[in-house]
């Protein structure tokens, strides 16, 4: 048996921003609010005084910065793919994408 928790249910809310994250070619409008938003339903994230998080997702703990503006940069989208992936989201998204869902 793997050792890894199942994925959590996700909103609709949660669920599109999911869905952006995977999208390709990659969206250049994923709202960073959004993404805390999932990533804390998901995962653990802890803020500081900086404009840094650092996010736990399954076994694996990345240090986030707030973007300068309000979205989130092409980085940060592979960065969040290999983390959800990991963390067993991908077939989430497979699914969504076999009922026709769009992001």
């Amino acid at each position: 048996m793997p050792s890894t928790p199942e994925p959590v249910h996700l909103n609709n809310h949660h669920r599109h921003t999911l869905l952006q994250i995977f999208q390709h070619p990659v969206s250049h409008n994923i709202t960073w609010r959004a993404v805390l938003s999932l990533l804390e339903v998901v995962g653990s994230v802890e803020g500081s005084h900086d404009p840094k998080f650092l996010v736990t997702l399954g076994s694996e703990t990345e240090t986030l910065e707030r973007p300068r503006h309000k979205d989130i940069d092409a980085q940060q989208v592979v960065d969040l793919r290999r983390m959800l992936s990991n963390a067993g989201y991908a077939p989430e998204v497979e699914q969504a994408e076999a009922k026709g869902q769009e992001a």
